[in-house]
């Protein structure tokens, strides 16, 4: 099932418990009625005429009947939408969907997405959903779902139609940048049920860790995943890869966990508002979970908000080589403000700034180092035995080599899974190889080995 943007990042969500509180103290009518005439000097009283004009005349000459209901809520969509795509109203059944999706399970496809121009577009397939294992990919453009061509409808009855039953099936018609015309996807809907944090060893002593979007137990799963890395590696965990790719955002104190998890102190994020007191700073406590080992950061133009926070945050620190593509740039704030009619209003509050005072607002993040999406595959000559200067007839020996001499760099059992992450995840590849340098070269000691060689 789609997933609406509110979780890029997800202040709504700390916001809403808060707001949800001092509900019951809610304006009595009187007590509205004088506010609202306290404010009367201060509307735009010749543009509500205008309105109210507008609205007179569309219920009268209008081809078919609509209550009035219906034209003031479409009227409030109205004005919403033109502030941004992500500010919103919510009723009373968008209200209660988007708790349904924040709350990490669900029925459906496993998608986020947002309009644009008219139709639906994927900011990114969840992880382990059966839109991912479709081959949907973030920047697609959904043009019809089933027979219903998208143009034309809201973000909500998009959803609707995506929404189903476990076990249906759904065809999505798809728009993809790089190929010729549209094309068609049958995926059969399941229940989503997202886990954020997972990890495994890339090699002995590399770790890698994929976070697919930040929940309110992001930050406490990663310190687990992390913890087993080390047991795994009996405490000699030279460095992690941390993939953000593809993660829409989440949480934005996940956000602030996961980054605090890599750092020992300084400023994280920072939120600020229109108003002067709205600036909140959220800074990192001591602690690394890695003892400085080296980080490389995984993003892609499928990494938003929250994701966003984690790597300029990194970046900015000097903690984390960034690695991959531009990221989507979303740097803007929703507020969830639930209403006496069980509709909620989603707000953009403010903008958020990594530690140096960025804003990746419709910029994003830049990697340090941009890889290419490519593929690539074994070379059919990698089994050829190489040949050396050893294999010339008549070569001289090494005047080192005996029994005692020291061997060379010991195998790790692991060679042979190079080529399968090249061509299973090129970018990984890259990165673990990246990681490996870093490691190499922030080893500052020398081993017996080489004080050996380097004794006169």
């Amino acid at each position: 099932m789609a997933r609406y943007s509110l979780s890029t990042p997800a202040l709504a969500l700390l916001v809403l418990g808060a707001i949800a509180a001092v509900m019951p103290c809610a304006l009595r009518a009187d007590e509205t009625a004088a506010a609202m005439e306290a404010e009367t000097d201060t509307l735009p009283l010749e543009e509500l005429r205008t309105f109210v004009e507008i609205l007179n005349r569309v219920k009268q000459g209008y081809v078919e009947d609509v209550s009035d209901e219906k034209l003031l809520e479409n009227a409030i969509r109205g004005m919403l939408d033109g502030l941004d795509p992500h500010s919103a109203y919510l009723a009373p059944e968008e209200f209660k969907e988007i708790q349904i999706s924040t709350s990490g399970k669900f029925g459906g496809l496993g998608i986020e997405v947002q309009m644009q121009n008219g139709f639906v577009k994927v900011v990114t397939p969840i992880d382990d959903t059966p839109a991912k294992r479709a081959g949907v990919k973030a920047g697609d453009l959904i043009v019809r779902i089933d027979d219903t061509a998208v143009k034309g409808l809201s973000l909500m009855d998009a959803v609707k139609k995506m929404r189903g039953e476990p076990g249906t099936s759904i065809t999505l018609t798809i728009l993809r940048e790089g190929r010729d015309g549209p094309f068609n996807l049958s995926i059969e809907r399941d229940v989503i049920s997202v886990r954020s944090v997972r990890a495994r060893m890339l090699e002995p002593g590399y770790g890698y860790v994929r976070i697919s979007q930040f929940s309110s137990q992001t930050g406490s799963n990663l310190d687990g995943e992390i913890k087993e890395l080390m047991a795994q590696a009996d405490g000699q965990l030279n460095g992690l890869v941390l993939d953000l790719r593809n993660n829409p955002g989440g949480v934005l104190n996940a956000a602030v966990d996961v980054s605090d998890a890599f750092l020992n102190a300084g400023q994280v994020v920072s939120i600020k508002g229109r108003g002067e007191d709205t600036e909140q700073l959220f800074d990192a406590q001591d602690g690394d979970l890695l003892n400085g080992r080296p980080i490389v950061v995984l993003v892609n133009e499928g990494s938003a908000s929250a994701s966003e926070i984690v790597a300029g945050a990194l970046q900015d620190h000097g903690r984390a080589v960034v690695m991959g593509h531009k990221t989507f740039g979303k740097g803007s704030v929703q507020t969830i403000l639930p209403l006496r009619n069980d509709a909620a209003l989603k707000l953009t509050t403010a903008r958020y700034y990594t530690p140096s005072g960025r804003s990746i607002q419709a910029e994003g993040i830049e990697p340090d180092v941009l890889i290419q999406s490519i593929k690539v595959e074994a070379d059919d000559k990698e089994n050829l035995m190489p040949f050396s200067e050893a294999d010339l007839v008549g070569s001289l020996a090494n005047e080192d080599s005996s029994e005692d001499a020291p061997a060379g760099p010991a195998s790790d059992g692991q060679s042979q899974k190079g080529p399968a992450l090249a061509e299973e995840d090129f970018a990984l590849y890259e990165a673990l190889n990246l990681l490996k340098g870093l490691y190499i070269l922030g080893q500052h000691q020398l081993t017996p080995v080489q004080q050996a060689r380097l004794s006169p």
